[in-house]
């Protein structure tokens, strides 16, 4: 027992070094200190006033960043191990590592037409998280987006983990980044998500859009609610709450996304993400026919869900979701420009 509570001790102490420690954030009170908000809207919630009166606005996300992974062929250290059918196998130093490789290519030559396919026949826009370099090596994609109607929001200019990264070094890979979509586009991305991003790349996002007067329509690296909402801009904090335009979040999401299939703590099978996305469809509906609508979002992957053995599970889905009525299917662009109009940002 002695040596139970001795373990306990040192196991917690380096949590705080009292129960009222201080923030020990090294960016805590700077630019980039966006701070937590763990109230939200309560337990009322929000009515969004969704269009027509749909009681859900569903969202589908196709992350598109084959091409722009980790490898040696552009310019890494080391292959990517995230993300893709043996994502247990650790990544390869110094060489390529050309099953990883071949592996992601499947997205950008077949998976990514399947997605649309669907998609299209069912006239459901959609919003690609696209990364730069994937465009720039797959421009055609970046066309059938345009062409489709869809949104392409930014996911960066390199599929990579930006954590550890220097904020100047960062400020140039979102410069990148927006030239790149303006070029194969011919107009600058209005929303963004960084998903594996670093404590800075918010406050970047928002001060390079304001540097260069291009519009942030939203940001997405959140997963903490089922409905937008506002937050304040920690370098808004000297300005007048007049002049001040906040962040509109829009949430993505984790578990309603394909990762799960590479997940040690994922899914079992097709059947069980089709289960999961009805499930969660079924609930946000619920309360949307209770006056309390929400939004849901799908995140797939070109590489993951449209392999023959797991489309069929997002199929039924799409054809779950178009069999209902009040059901607004739509871009997280047109969410932030409805969310914007009815719900203004009023700083904090």
């Amino acid at each position: 027992m002695a040596d139970y509570l001795n373990n306990t001790s040192k196991n917690f102490a380096g949590i705080a070094s009292t129960l009222d420690a201080g923030n020990a954030d090294p960016l805590y009170g700077s630019e980039y200190d966006f701070p937590r908000d763990l109230i939200g809207y309560g337990r009322e919630s929000l009515d969004p006033q969704w269009p027509n009166g749909a009681k859900i606005a569903i969202s589908f996300v196709i992350n598109y960043e084959e091409g722009a992974e980790r490898t040696v062929s552009n310019g890494d250290e080391q292959s990517e191990s995230h993300l893709w059918e043996q994502s247990n196998i650790g990544p390869r130093v110094g060489v390529r590592q050309i099953n990883a490789e071949s592996d992601y290519d499947y997205g950008s030559r077949v998976g990514i037409w399947r997605l649309l396919n669907l998609f299209e026949a069912y006239k459901f826009p959609v919003t690609a998280y696209a990364v730069g370099l994937a465009l720039e090596k797959n421009p055609a994609v970046a066309k059938a987006f345009l062409d489709g109607g869809h949104e392409i929001a930014s996911h960066a200019y390199r599929w990579v983990d930006y954590f550890g990264m220097t904020a100047d070094l960062e400020s140039q890979y979102i410069n990148r980044q927006l030239d790149t979509i303006i070029k194969l586009t011919g107009s600058a991305p209005v929303g963004w998500y960084m998903g594996r991003l670093s404590p800075y790349s918010k406050a970047l996002i928002h001060k390079i859009h304001e540097e260069r007067s291009l519009p942030l329509l939203y940001e997405a690296d959140c997963y903490d609610d089922d409905l937008p909402h506002w937050v304040d801009v920690p370098a808004e904090n000297s300005k007048d709450p007049k002049d001040a335009k906040g962040m509109l979040m829009i949430p993505y999401s984790y578990d309603c996304n394909d990762l799960k299939f590479h997940s040690p703590h994922g899914l079992g099978g097709p059947g069980a993400f089709e289960e999961h996305l009805k499930n969660a469809f079924d609930t946000l509906y619920d309360e949307g026919l209770k006056g309390k609508p929400k939004m849901m979002t799908i995140g797939l992957h070109c590489r993951i869900i449209p392999k023959p053995g797991r489309f069929p599970a997002l199929k039924r889905f799409v054809e779950y979701v178009a069999s209902k009525p009040d059901v607004w299917v739509t871009t997280r662009k047109d969410i932030a420009i409805h969310f914007r109009e009815r719900f203004p940002y009023s700083k904090k």
